[in-house]
This record gives structure tokens, C-alpha cells and sequence, in this order.
């Protein structure tokens, strides 16, 4: 599957610059299956930042069998992160997993680490899908939120039931692109999936989701998809640069 990572001769560097803010990454030090410490951050933002990235959202896990942070967590994290060298252009909010405990979150009115505005990315199991998913997804709706949806093209098990991304858009949820799921990265089905996604003119913001090193070195060589990324971005509908 990283037959797409060889290096070719003449090929243009990757250049992300036009996209501006990767809106979703693992870069916080020590809370997730990200970066583990702060030294780790700095190398992999500084990475992205020589790919041509100005500004970073952070998205830690929110998943509470696994990792169970809060905005408390989460801050104290950024501030680790900003103590150990100078990081302006970053700042938080979290990858929520639809799971029983953002229920009770959502309705004990807590607070919650969006994107932008009222705007939260959220995920849920990439084996199988919330069985009340389209009440979860109403739910926020009814609360003031808008989804924007991590990864849609990851959940292979959509790629029978194609009209499942129909729903979700009607009911108001924004869709987010893993961008190395377009070289193939995750599997064959994920990347058919993105450029289905991209044919249907769903998606909104571009995303790293990078949690270490193995993806770092994978963005470095993703030349192949650099005419796919700026169609997208041509196309005026990507909204990373408004964050």
C-alpha cells in the first residue's frame, strides 16, 4: 500500500500551504495515541510547518474507554506543549467519539472543545457504525452544533450502503478528509471511498490526523496527490483557511 510513497525524479514538492490550518492532528504531548512528549510535538509541527502548514488545531481523543481527557486535560497539555518552546500558531479543541459518555456530556450542557464557532469534529468506531447514529447526529443538532464528520472515507463498512453519506448531509453534518487516505495509506477501500466522497462534492475541511512520525515521512512523499488537493482546493468548497 506505499507503493505511492517512491520518490520520483522531477516531481514538485508537496506543497500544503494552500490549505493554511490542518484543523486535525494529534500533536499534544502525553494524552492520546499521538505525540508522547513535547520534544515529539515540536519535531512533528515543525515537520507539517515545512509542508507548508501555517496553523494547527489540535483534536485529542475524547473516547472515554480509552482516553478519557477534558478541557482541563487537554489545556494543561497545550500549555506543556507552549512552555517547552514558542507555539502561537496552535491551538485546541478535541476528537469526539460518539460513544454513551458524550451523550451524558451533550445533555448536561458541558463544555465542549469545537473547531470553530459551534462547529465540533466528531468520530465513532471504524468496525461498525452507533447503532442510533442518526439520533446522536440529531441530537447535536437540536443542541446548537454542527458535526463536522472525521475521516467519513474510513468507514469501509459505508462503502456497501454509499447512500448513508446522503443522510448524514441532510441532516447537516460536514464531512472532514484524512488527506493520506487519498494515496491509499489506510487500504484500497478507504481511498475509493475519498474519491467517491470527492466526486459527491462533500467535503469540506482537509485534515492530517497525524499522530507520529510514520506519517510525517508518508505527507514527504505524496506528490501523486498534489493535483487531487489543489483541484479540491480550487474548487472554493475547502474551508481550512477560514479557521
Amino acid at each position: 500500500m506505499f507503493s505511492i510513497f517512491k520518490k520520483r525524479k522531477n516531481s514538485a514538492p508537496v506543497d500544503f500551504s494552500g490549505i493554511g490550518t490542518d484543523m486535525h492532528s494529534h500533536l499534544l504531548p502525553g494524552i492520546d495515541d499521538g505525540s508522547p512528549d513535547s520534544a515529539t510535538s515540536a519535531e512533528l509541527k515543525k515537520g507539517l510547518e515545512d509542508l507548508g502548514y501555517s496553523k494547527f488545531i489540535a483534536t485529542p481523543h475524547i473516547m472515554w474507554d480509552m482516553y478519557k481527557n477534558t478541557p482541563t486535560t487537554i489545556s494543561g497539555a497545550a500549555a506543556t506543549l507552549k512552555a517547552h518552546s514558542q507555539h502561537e500558531n496552535i491551538r485546541f479543541a478535541a476528537e469526539y467519539f460518539l460513544d454513551d459518555h458524550f451523550d451524558e456530556m451533550l445533555d448536561r450542557d458541558e463544555e465542549l472543545l469545537t473547531i470553530t464557532g459551534k462547529r465540533i469534529l466528531v468520530e465513532f468506531s471504524f468496525v461498525s457504525p452507533p447503532l442510533n447514529l442518526k439520533e446522536k447526529i440529531f441530537n447535536l443538532s437540536i443542541k446548537g452544533f454542527e458535526p463536522i464528520l472525521a475521516h467519513p472515507e474510513r468507514y469501509a463498512y459505508f462503502s456497501g450502503n454509499k447512500a448513508i453519506y446522503d443522510q448524514l448531509r441532510d441532516m447537516g453534518c460536514l464531512f472532514q478528509l484524512n488527506i493520506l487516505s487519498l494515496t491509499g495509506y489506510y487500504g484500497k477501500i478507504t481511498q475509493e471511498l475519498s474519491h467517491y466522497l470527492i466526486s459527491k462534492n462533500y467535503i469540506d475541511y482537509l485534515g492530517t490526523d497525524l499522530h507520529h512520525q510514520r506519517h510525517l515521512d508518508a505527507f514527504r512523499y505524496a506528490q501523486p496527490i498534489m493535483p487531487v488537493i489543489n483541484q479540491l482546493l480550487d474548487s472554493g468548497k475547502i474551508q481550512n483557511s477560514l479557521l
